[in-house]
């Protein structure tokens, strides 16, 4: 019989392209979501029953225990923006990841690997940083042999980051930023996807591995990248520090009154976050150690970031039927 693995959040952004690379390597994948009802479009990943979705909640032993069970690898990839309610930074990215740890090692699970995020730092005056950090440490100390993953930005067609802002763009002549000049080294979804399947088929040593693309650049850099790529001209104006505190407050008392209705553009948190650089440290081990040529931009954002266009898909079209003219 075919090893299994679960994957704990199988079917979000960064779960669905491990979960499709795991049945293509042959593996029985359990993935793992409080909404199964919701994930069904994951069993085509491989033949009839090899990938099956299954309840579970990472706040419950019991159920982390019924999704772990006769597994011989597990991928944890939940994490959460949410600073406040049950699934909060402490009960999903500290606690939620223990208990995954812990009861895969009561289980006999060989293989653990764990999707964290650079600059996870127990001393950072962020909590989504300072969860992380606690989160990783709660897994070696019951999975020691565990596989961390931290990426920068992840980036790809179902991401947050440059479709977000793309589809700003769309409805504003104004990209209001905090944090301009901090670095990031944005990452390919499938490249952390190949590194966690790497991982938990026994491929890759044990360890902590920072995932960075090729290319490191400027918060404003990345904005106009994405802009030139849509065909779209808007001012990028970076804001200071104050203003984004006293919006991220504004943001979080909104989400709170409303309780959880109403979301605004950036929580304090996430401000907090925007003061550091996201880049792979220097020394740290990363793709190239685990054999991986990272994927640029230039491959990569084309492939979904037309439909922002103006004329989306015929955008290429017109401007070839331009340049004939001249």
């Amino acid at each position: 019989m075919s090893k299994l693995v679960t994957i704990f959040g199988g079917s979000g952004f960064v779960g669905r392209y491990i979960a499709w690379r795991m049945a293509r390597e042959g593996w029985r994948v359990r993935v793992a979501v409080r909404r199964p009802e919701q994930a069904g479009f994951v069993r085509p990943y491989g033949v009839v029953g090899q990938v099956e979705p299954v309840f579970s909640n990472i706040r419950d032993d019991a159920s982390v225990r019924a999704a772990l069970h006769g597994a011989d690898a597990v991928v944890n990839c939940v994490g959460t923006f949410d600073a406040r309610g049950r699934n909060n930074f402490d009960a999903v990215q500290h606690e939620g990841a223990g208990r995954i740890a812990r009861i895969a090692a009561e289980l006999g699970v060989r293989r653990m690997v764990h999707i964290s995020a650079i600059g996870a730092d127990e001393g950072s005056d962020s909590a989504y940083a300072r969860t992380k950090a606690e989160g990783e440490a709660a897994i070696l100390a019951h999975m020691p042999g565990a596989v961390i993953l931290r990426p920068s930005v992840i980036f790809g067609p179902e991401d947050d980051f440059f479709n977000r802002f793309a589809g700003m763009a769309r409805l504003t002549w104004v990209l209001p930023l905090f944090g301009g000049a901090t670095l990031f080294q944005p990452v390919y979804v499938d490249d952390v996807a190949e590194a966690a399947t790497l991982a938990a088929t026994g491929a890759a040593a044990p360890g902590v591995y920072e995932l960075g693309g090729p290319e490191v650049a400027s918060f404003r850099a990345l904005m106009q990248r994405m802009l030139a790529e849509i065909r779209r001209r808007r001012l990028v104006v970076n804001l200071p520090f104050w203003i984004g505190r006293l919006i991220g407050w504004g943001s979080d008392m909104a989400k709170i009154v409303s309780l959880g209705l109403i979301k605004g553009p950036v929580s304090r948190d996430q401000v907090k976050q925007l003061r550091h650089d996201n880049i792979v440290s220097e020394g740290a081990r990363g793709l190239p150690e685990l054999g991986i040529t990272p994927m640029s931009m230039d491959a990569i954002l084309p492939e979904y970031l037309w439909r922002y266009r103006p004329s989306g898909q015929y955008a290429a079209i017109k401007e070839s039927a331009r340049n004939m003219r001249t």
